[in-house]
């Protein structure tokens, strides 16, 4: 868990301390000073899967994993990274499926790789029909009903496929360890 925290950015000494959000203070920017730009990110596992909970609206892996050459995944690592990209839309799936390889979809397709994630996306309805499907008013009309309640199914899908359980409870509260992660 701390390789892949500290391939994000985070500090050796933040990371051994294991503070809880609620209680990591995250510098204020004064006049004249050059503090870098940070986000929150709590973490956590579950079996063999790391997880990294970003309150920033992005996901740092998925804007560094292509120019950090730390970020890169490795061959024997499987990431499964959900971004709501609130500032750089869409919001993305990435999956890095042990290869060495990343392949990604925006939310409401299926990454193309025929794969176990792919069926979990099916099963829960996170993958809509394509205008060369349905048509465009038939494509258009399931997103105007189904849109809203996308992010939810994607999130769904990832922790059937994962096995992945958070306790939203502990997340909201701040009851979860975290670091500081320097913007990519």
């Amino acid at each position: 868990m701390d390789e892949f925290l500290i391939a994000l950015g985070a500090d050796l000494d933040e990371l051994a301390d294991r503070t809880l959000c609620k209680d990591l203070v995250v510098p204020a920017r004064r006049r004249g000073d050059q503090s870098p730009h940070v986000n929150r990110a709590m973490y956590g596992t579950w079996g063999e899967w790391v997880y990294v909970l970003e309150d920033w609206g992005m996901a740092t892996w998925a804007t560094g994993y292509r120019k950090v050459e730390s970020m890169r995944p490795a061959p024997d690592e499987e990431i499964v990274c959900v971004t709501l990209n609130a500032w750089s839309p869409p919001q993305r799936i990435i999956h890095a499926p042990g290869d060495g390889s990343a392949r990604q979809a925006e939310f409401g397709e299926d990454t193309g790789e025929d794969s176990a994630l792919d069926a979990a996306l099916h099963a829960v309805g996170a993958v809509f029909p394509s205008i060369g499907e349905v048509g465009e008013a038939a494509a258009v009309a399931h997103f105007e009903e189904h849109g809203p309640q996308l992010p939810e199914a994607v999130f769904t899908a990832v922790g059937d496929y994962s096995g992945l359980s958070i306790d939203r409870a502990a997340v909201e509260a701040g009851d979860l360890s975290a670091v500081l992660i320097p913007m990519v």
